[in-house]
Protein backbone atom coordinates (compact mmCIF):
# COMPACT_ATOMS: atom_id res chain seq x y z
CA UNK A 1 0.00 0.00 0.00
CA UNK A 2 1.42 3.42 -0.95
CA UNK A 3 2.08 6.18 1.60
CA UNK A 4 -0.86 8.33 0.43
CA UNK A 5 -3.34 5.55 1.25
CA UNK A 6 -1.71 4.88 4.61
CA UNK A 7 -2.12 8.53 5.56
CA UNK A 8 -5.85 8.34 4.87
CA UNK A 9 -6.45 5.40 7.20
CA UNK A 10 -7.88 6.43 10.59
CA UNK A 11 -5.42 5.95 13.41
CA UNK A 12 -4.75 7.25 16.91
CA UNK A 13 -1.20 7.38 18.20
CA UNK A 14 -0.54 7.81 21.92
CA UNK A 15 2.42 10.15 22.20
CA UNK A 16 4.82 9.76 25.12
CA UNK A 17 3.55 11.93 27.99
CA UNK A 18 1.65 13.96 25.41
CA UNK A 19 -1.57 14.06 23.41
CA UNK A 20 -3.41 11.56 21.26
CA UNK A 21 -2.46 12.26 17.65
CA UNK A 22 -5.40 11.47 15.37
CA UNK A 23 -4.81 10.97 11.65
CA UNK A 24 -7.03 9.98 8.76
CA UNK A 25 -9.70 12.68 8.95
CA UNK A 26 -11.66 11.09 11.80
CA UNK A 27 -14.94 12.94 12.52
CA UNK A 28 -15.52 14.00 16.13
CA UNK A 29 -18.59 15.18 18.03
CA UNK A 30 -19.84 15.52 21.59
CA UNK A 31 -21.78 12.50 22.82
CA UNK A 32 -24.05 13.45 25.69
CA UNK A 33 -25.44 10.99 28.25
CA UNK A 34 -29.15 11.59 28.75
CA UNK A 35 -30.84 10.50 31.97
CA UNK A 36 -34.35 9.75 33.15
CA UNK A 37 -36.15 11.27 36.13
CA UNK A 38 -34.40 8.82 38.46
CA UNK A 39 -30.98 9.92 37.23
CA UNK A 40 -30.30 6.71 35.30
CA UNK A 41 -28.36 6.89 32.02
CA UNK A 42 -30.80 5.88 29.30
CA UNK A 43 -29.75 7.30 25.94
CA UNK A 44 -26.97 8.85 23.89
CA UNK A 45 -27.50 12.21 22.20
CA UNK A 46 -25.07 13.80 19.77
CA UNK A 47 -24.05 17.35 20.63
CA UNK A 48 -21.62 19.74 18.98
CA UNK A 49 -19.80 18.52 15.90
CA UNK A 50 -16.16 19.54 15.62
CA UNK A 51 -14.43 20.49 12.41
CA UNK A 52 -13.07 17.39 10.71
CA UNK A 53 -9.35 17.75 10.16
CA UNK A 54 -6.97 15.32 8.51
CA UNK A 55 -4.72 15.41 11.59
CA UNK A 56 -5.31 16.78 15.08
CA UNK A 57 -4.09 16.31 18.65
CA UNK A 58 -6.37 15.66 21.61
CA UNK A 59 -5.61 16.45 25.25
CA UNK A 60 -4.96 13.51 27.55
CA UNK A 61 -3.42 15.35 30.51
CA UNK A 62 -6.68 17.05 31.47
CA UNK A 63 -5.19 20.55 31.70
CA UNK A 64 -5.70 21.99 28.23
CA UNK A 65 -7.55 25.30 27.99
CA UNK A 66 -8.73 24.31 24.53
CA UNK A 67 -10.38 20.95 25.26
CA UNK A 68 -10.77 18.53 23.67
CA UNK A 69 -7.69 19.67 21.76
CA UNK A 70 -4.16 19.73 23.15
CA UNK A 71 -2.67 23.18 23.83
CA UNK A 72 0.70 22.00 25.14
CA UNK A 73 -0.29 22.10 28.82
CA UNK A 74 1.16 18.62 29.35
CA UNK A 75 4.62 20.18 29.08
CA UNK A 76 4.25 22.73 31.88
CA UNK A 77 2.32 20.22 34.01
CA UNK A 78 5.07 17.61 33.56
CA UNK A 79 2.36 15.10 32.72
CA UNK A 80 3.22 11.44 33.26
CA UNK A 81 1.18 9.54 30.71
CA UNK A 82 2.93 6.19 31.08
CA UNK A 83 0.81 3.46 29.56
CA UNK A 84 0.10 0.56 31.88
CA UNK A 85 -2.94 -1.09 30.27
CA UNK A 86 -2.67 -4.72 29.28
CA UNK A 87 -2.13 -5.43 25.61
CA UNK A 88 -3.82 -8.81 25.94
CA UNK A 89 -6.92 -9.32 23.78
CA UNK A 90 -10.23 -8.47 25.42
CA UNK A 91 -11.32 -12.10 25.66
CA UNK A 92 -8.22 -12.97 27.68
CA UNK A 93 -9.09 -10.28 30.21
CA UNK A 94 -12.86 -10.76 30.46
CA UNK A 95 -14.95 -12.96 32.71
CA UNK A 96 -18.07 -14.68 31.38
CA UNK A 97 -21.63 -14.84 32.69
CA UNK A 98 -23.75 -17.50 31.03
CA UNK A 99 -27.50 -17.26 30.60
CA UNK A 100 -30.16 -19.32 28.83
CA UNK A 101 -30.38 -17.08 25.73
CA UNK A 102 -27.35 -14.81 26.07
CA UNK A 103 -23.83 -14.82 27.42
CA UNK A 104 -22.05 -11.76 28.79
CA UNK A 105 -18.35 -10.97 28.85
CA UNK A 106 -17.08 -8.32 31.25
CA UNK A 107 -13.64 -6.73 31.55
CA UNK A 108 -14.14 -4.58 34.64
CA UNK A 109 -10.88 -2.64 34.37
CA UNK A 110 -12.24 -0.99 31.22
CA UNK A 111 -15.25 0.52 33.01
CA UNK A 112 -15.76 4.21 32.14
CA UNK A 113 -18.66 4.66 34.61
CA UNK A 114 -21.17 5.66 31.95
CA UNK A 115 -23.64 3.58 34.05
CA UNK A 116 -26.00 2.51 31.28
CA UNK A 117 -25.73 -0.99 32.76
CA UNK A 118 -27.46 0.14 35.97
CA UNK A 119 -30.70 1.54 34.62
CA UNK A 120 -32.62 -1.70 35.18
CA UNK A 121 -30.45 -3.17 37.88
CA UNK A 122 -27.15 -4.90 37.29
CA UNK A 123 -26.79 -6.44 33.83
CA UNK A 124 -25.64 -9.86 35.06
CA UNK A 125 -29.03 -10.98 36.48
CA UNK A 126 -30.68 -9.82 33.26
CA UNK A 127 -28.40 -12.12 31.27
CA UNK A 128 -28.95 -14.96 33.73
CA UNK A 129 -32.70 -14.60 33.05
CA UNK A 130 -32.39 -13.85 29.35
CA UNK A 131 -35.05 -16.43 28.46
CA UNK A 132 -37.43 -13.62 29.46
CA UNK A 133 -37.82 -11.48 26.30
CA UNK A 134 -37.98 -8.22 28.26
CA UNK A 135 -34.83 -8.97 30.28
CA UNK A 136 -33.03 -10.11 27.13
CA UNK A 137 -33.86 -6.90 25.26
CA UNK A 138 -32.75 -4.70 28.17
CA UNK A 139 -29.48 -6.61 28.58
CA UNK A 140 -28.69 -6.24 24.89
CA UNK A 141 -29.36 -2.51 24.91
CA UNK A 142 -27.40 -1.91 28.11
CA UNK A 143 -24.35 -3.70 26.71
CA UNK A 144 -24.58 -1.94 23.34
CA UNK A 145 -24.71 1.45 25.11
CA UNK A 146 -21.51 0.69 27.04
CA UNK A 147 -18.98 3.03 25.37
CA UNK A 148 -15.84 1.35 26.66
CA UNK A 149 -16.61 -2.12 25.37
CA UNK A 150 -16.29 -3.45 28.91
CA UNK A 151 -19.57 -5.30 28.40
CA UNK A 152 -20.35 -7.46 25.38
CA UNK A 153 -23.39 -9.69 25.01
CA UNK A 154 -23.22 -12.77 22.82
CA UNK A 155 -25.75 -15.02 21.14
CA UNK A 156 -25.50 -18.62 22.22
CA UNK A 157 -23.89 -19.47 18.88
CA UNK A 158 -20.91 -17.33 19.90
CA UNK A 159 -21.60 -14.23 17.78
CA UNK A 160 -21.29 -10.86 19.56
CA UNK A 161 -24.21 -8.43 19.48
CA UNK A 162 -22.48 -5.16 18.67
CA UNK A 163 -23.78 -1.69 17.77
CA UNK A 164 -23.01 -0.44 14.26
CA UNK A 165 -20.49 2.37 14.70
CA UNK A 166 -18.74 4.31 11.96
CA UNK A 167 -15.09 5.28 12.58
CA UNK A 168 -15.40 8.39 14.73
CA UNK A 169 -14.54 9.89 18.11
CA UNK A 170 -17.13 10.89 20.68
CA UNK A 171 -16.28 13.43 23.37
CA UNK A 172 -18.42 12.19 26.25
CA UNK A 173 -20.17 14.82 28.35
CA UNK A 174 -22.60 14.72 31.29
CA UNK A 175 -23.66 18.39 31.50
CA UNK A 176 -26.31 17.81 34.16
CA UNK A 177 -23.64 16.90 36.70
CA UNK A 178 -20.75 18.80 35.07
CA UNK A 179 -18.69 15.71 34.29
CA UNK A 180 -16.41 15.57 31.28
CA UNK A 181 -15.97 11.97 30.28
CA UNK A 182 -13.48 10.11 28.13
CA UNK A 183 -12.90 9.98 24.41
CA UNK A 184 -15.15 7.33 22.88
CA UNK A 185 -13.24 5.71 20.01
CA UNK A 186 -15.70 3.99 17.70
CA UNK A 187 -15.75 1.83 14.63
CA UNK A 188 -12.49 -0.07 14.93
CA UNK A 189 -9.93 2.74 14.80
CA UNK A 190 -6.43 1.36 15.57
CA UNK A 191 -4.77 2.82 18.67
CA UNK A 192 -0.99 2.70 18.66
CA UNK A 193 0.94 2.92 21.92
CA UNK A 194 3.90 5.24 22.45
CA UNK A 195 6.20 2.25 21.99
CA UNK A 196 4.70 1.46 18.60
CA UNK A 197 2.52 -1.52 19.53
CA UNK A 198 -1.09 -1.51 18.31
CA UNK A 199 -3.69 -2.38 20.92
CA UNK A 200 -6.36 -4.89 19.94
CA UNK A 201 -8.63 -3.17 17.42
CA UNK A 202 -12.16 -3.08 18.79
CA UNK A 203 -15.50 -1.61 17.81
CA UNK A 204 -15.61 0.64 20.89
CA UNK A 205 -13.14 1.72 23.55
CA UNK A 206 -12.72 4.78 25.77
CA UNK A 207 -9.50 6.72 26.18
CA UNK A 208 -8.70 8.74 29.31
CA UNK A 209 -8.72 12.52 28.87
CA UNK A 210 -8.62 13.59 32.53
CA UNK A 211 -5.00 12.46 32.92
CA UNK A 212 -5.68 10.42 36.07
CA UNK A 213 -6.61 6.92 34.92
CA UNK A 214 -4.79 4.01 36.53
CA UNK A 215 -5.25 2.08 33.29
CA UNK A 216 -3.60 4.46 30.81
CA UNK A 217 -4.34 5.07 28.03
CA UNK A 218 -7.83 3.73 28.66
CA UNK A 219 -10.44 5.32 30.90
CA UNK A 220 -11.04 3.66 34.28
CA UNK A 221 -13.85 5.95 35.47
CA UNK A 222 -11.65 8.15 37.67
CA UNK A 223 -13.15 11.32 36.16
CA UNK A 224 -16.54 10.32 37.60
CA UNK A 225 -15.48 8.44 40.71
CA UNK A 226 -13.79 11.52 42.13
CA UNK A 227 -16.91 13.69 41.80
Amino acid sequence: MDDSKLKKQPRIRVSKDGPYVVTGGVPMAEQIILKNADGDAVEWCQGEEFETKQTYSLCRCGHSNNKPYCDGSHLKEHFDGTEVASKKPYMEQATTVEGPDLNLTDSEELCALALFCDRAGDISPLVEHSDDPEFKAIAIQEAKDCPSGRLVVWNKDGTPIEPTLEPSIGVIEEPDIDIHGPLWVRGGIPIVSADGITYEVRNRVTLCRCGRSANMPFCDGTHAADE
